[in-house]
């Protein structure tokens, strides 16, 4: 049972290319559920487990007070083992083929305003120097294309066509888009290559955007980046990249762009992922609709 646990988190890191916190929880999910196999099912083992000892364990981590979305968390760590077992032959099933993910409450995303991003774009003060180029570029491109951060991060430098005006982006499942960028973004890029062909040195020069020391970018460095210069003009509790990107979405469907526009630009696979951000443009239409509206008007 080791070597499978062992394979697993090889096939974690190397095949998938999970990052370290990935393959860290979901190594860790599957030890709480084997202790909880051994605690409570004399006998049943990870691979042998059929879903009645996996329902049980659902039932105490739910009585136990801890969330739906944590739940189902734990829960997509076991798929993606049996999964892994699928793989190697060693199951002819998935024990969890039929188990359904446990409802959650829909967390409202907030997007940020038009003023808060002129404020943060216009009259906030940047570090000095490389790195304050670089961090108003990277809120301005989360805000200006809608890019991931996990695609902002790996953007290479031959990916930044600047005679074309245009970006080649690698999104989910590998699947490539471009995008347009605007005139201002390619004045803040010139301004960015200036500043980064006087680094000292570049270890990482294939990828764009770059930390001081040359080396590409990570996870933390890019939120914690959003997250303090966006504290400066907003007071609103959640403060990262995704924010920026649900912000990118709200304004251009409430600035008349459609649905569809949209959806290829931020790269969705379907239209429904892409309905999510109606909610908050639906909000502005509404005010709209209420102030123009010649009944309201009575």
């Amino acid at each position: 049972m080791q070597n499978f646990k062992d394979s697993y988190r090889d096939y974690l890191e190397k095949e998938k290319k999970n990052s370290l916190h990935t393959v860290v929880a979901y190594c860790n999910d599957i030890a709480e559920f084997e202790a909880f196999l051994i605690a409570t099912f004399e006998g049943c083992n990870l691979v042998q487990v059929n879903y009645g000892p996996i329902r049980s364990w659902i039932v105490s981590l739910v009585d136990s007070g801890i969330s739906n979305a944590s739940v189902n968390r734990k829960v997509s760590s076991l798929k993606s083992f049996y999964k892994f077992l699928l793989k190697i032959k060693q199951i002819d099933a998935s024990p969890l083929l039929r188990h359904k993910v446990l409802k959650t409450p829909k967390k409202l995303q907030i997007p940020f305003s038009e003023k808060e991003l002129d404020d943060v774009l216009n009259h906030v003060v940047y570090d000095g120097g490389f790195e304050g180029v670089r961090d108003k570029l990277i809120v301005d491109m989360f805000y200006v294309t809608g890019i991931r951060r996990a695609e902002l991060i790996a953007l290479k430098t031959a990916d930044v066509d600047l005679a074309k005006g245009e970006i080649k982006v690698l999104g989910k499942r590998n699947k490539e888009r471009i995008l347009p960028i605007l005139p201002i973004i390619q004045e803040q890029v010139k301004l960015y290559f200036f500043e980064r062909n006087n680094l000292q040195q570049v270890k990482d020069g294939t990828f764009f955007f770059l930390t001081l020391k040359g080396v590409k970018l990570n996870d933390s460095l890019v939120y914690r980046l959003i997250n303090k210069y966006f504290s400066h003009v907003s007071e609103k509790v959640k403060k990262s990249p995704h924010i920026l990107r649900h912000t990118f979405a709200t304004h251009m469907l409430n600035n008349g762009a459609d649905l569809n526009s949209v959806k290829e630009l931020l790269g969705h696979s379907s239209l429904a992922s892409t309905q999510i951000y109606t909610h908050s443009s639906l909000a502005a239409l509404k005010k709209v609709y209420g102030d123009a509206h010649p009944r309201n008007l009575k």
